[in-house]
């Protein structure tokens, strides 16, 4: 048999091809899916099925993508009716009990309601070596070290979906032996649960022994420790829901692989009104950029960060520099359903500078610059300091008398910005304060300033730090 894993950094998200006898099937598909098919080709396999755990919150699933360029038949749970997201494209409801057979693989759906109501694992067998499971595909309800978070349909629905997730690990999957393997769809940095570890995969009896979640615990305690532990919200994640319940459209191509020149790339900006994404460093970003950009470096990141922070109504246009994977930026773009990109600036920033174009700046601010700033003030509410970084981040640690406000919700929450006034945004190492502080600028925003290096700097320099202990 073939047993294949496929991971995308940043969304931390793995998918999973399992082959014998010349078929396939995939499981939790990305939506850029010319992967699977040149695994296929070079393998000798046919992809003839997709399965899916549940409906995403955290990217566009591949599998209409999939099932138009492969002919899969996509098997999807079965368990989502009167729920508030249902598929609704066609597809063969696969419930409870029932199993797939692919050549010598034997597939039974596992119903395994919390993290979602129709959540599905997956039981895996192969027939010709013994009867036991080989392994089990948890999608996002049992993660290595951490348990799916119950709450992505809201305040009304996440106590019952936690007591369903108490059940599902103390009932469903009670008479699994210890040695089946667990194969989740995320790994360590995913937003679908909390503190996973930074491992692929697990096994039954050690998540049964090490994982905090599945110990010996009443419902009510496992209720209110789950739910006390689940990450930020990130507001996008009901669109993805949406989206992956209607039925993504398919694509033909990944989108936006035109090159465009300054002034062309000026023009068109304007005649369509669209955004702008700056891939590069934030020391470049902040050197010289298009007004009203977007600064999202490329790499893992790019994803969860656009999603969370840039309009979906709006068409895209990217810049970069000659070191940035602009394939690679469209394919994340994608996953997180930016249809409309429509291309890149043709000779990066630099082009734009020698046509002479209008050009922005953002001033730096070293930590130790900082500190003497914040040393020499009477009043430090002279100075504002905004914190980007996450809750656990500032908990553990962070300048006096900053205001924490997590990256992600600051488009929400322009109005607790001051505008007379210096604002030094701040985070770890500076990627997520340059997002900030690019979003305050095309906010209107004039007296902002980026700390470079972030709080990594700041520690290094063995500068103050307050709420260790909060």
């Amino acid at each position: 048999m073939k047993f294949e894993r496929f991971e995308v950094p940043g969304l931390a998200h793995y998918s999973y091809l399992l082959g014998s006898n010349g078929q396939a099937v995939v499981i939790d598909p990305k939506r850029d899916v010319d992967t699977y098919l040149d695994y296929a080709k070079e393998n000798g396999l046919k992809i003839t099925h997709i399965l899916e755990t549940h409906i995403h919150a955290d990217y566009v699933s591949g599998a209409t993508q999939l099932a138009s360029k492969s002919g899969a038949e996509p098997w999807l749970s079965g368990h989502d009716e009167n729920q508030d997201f249902q598929y609704q494209f066609a597809h063969h409801e696969f419930r409870d009990g029932e199993e797939l057979l692919i050549g010598d693989l034997r597939i039974e759906a596992v119903h395994t309601p919390g993290h979602t109501p129709e959540h599905l694992s997956f039981l895996v067998y192969e027939k010709s070596r013994c009867g036991s499971p080989m392994a089990l595909l948890t999608g996002d309800f049992i993660f290595v070290g951490s348990l799916g978070r119950p709450d992505l349909l809201g305040e009304d629905e996440k106590h019952a979906l936690a007591g369903s997730l108490y059940d599902s690990v103390h009932t469903k999957i009670a008479s699994l032996p210890d040695g089946v393997e667990l194969h989740p769809s995320h790994g360590a940095g995913s937003l679908c649960g909390a503190s996973m570890a930074d491992r692929p995969q697990s096994t039954l009896g050690y998540e049964r022994f090490c994982n905090v979640f599945m110990g010996n615990k009443t419902k009510d305690e496992f209720i209110k420790e789950i739910l006390s532990t689940v990450p930020e919200f990130p507001d996008y994640y009901r669109r993805m829901k949406r989206i992956n319940s209607d039925g993504p459209t398919v694509l033909e191509t990944i989108p936006g692989k035109s090159q465009i020149s300054p002034t062309e790339f000026k023009q068109m900006i304007k005649a369509t009104e669209a955004l702008v994404i700056d891939l590069r460093r934030p020391e470049a970003f902040g050197g010289v950029h298009i007004p009203q950009s977007f600064n999202i470096g490329a790499g893992q990141n790019l994803s969860m960060w656009a999603a969370w922070v840039v309009p979906y109504d709006r068409p895209i246009f990217l810049v970069g520099d000659e070191s940035t994977d602009l394939e690679a930026a469209r394919r994340s773009l994608v996953r997180v359903g930016f249809d409309d990109v429509r291309g890149s600036l043709k000779g990066g920033i630099r082009a734009w500078i020698e046509d002479g174009l209008e050009q922005s700046h953002l001033r730096q601010i070293s930590v130790c610059e900082l500190a003497q700033k914040l040393d020499h003030v009477e009043d430090a509410e002279q100075l504002f300091v905004l914190d980007v970084r996450s809750p656990d981040e500032w908990k553990s640690g962070h300048i006096k008398h900053a205001v924490h406000i997590p990256g992600g919700s600051l488009p929400k929450r322009l109005a607790e910005i001051p505008r007379d006034k210096p604002v030094h945004v701040i985070c770890g190492s500076g990627y997520r304060s340059s997002i900030a502080t690019s979003i305050l600028l095309r906010a209107g925003h004039t007296n902002i300033l980026n700390v470079a290096g972030g709080m990594g700097a700041w520690n290094a320099q063995k500068l103050p730090t307050t709420g260790e202990m909060e």
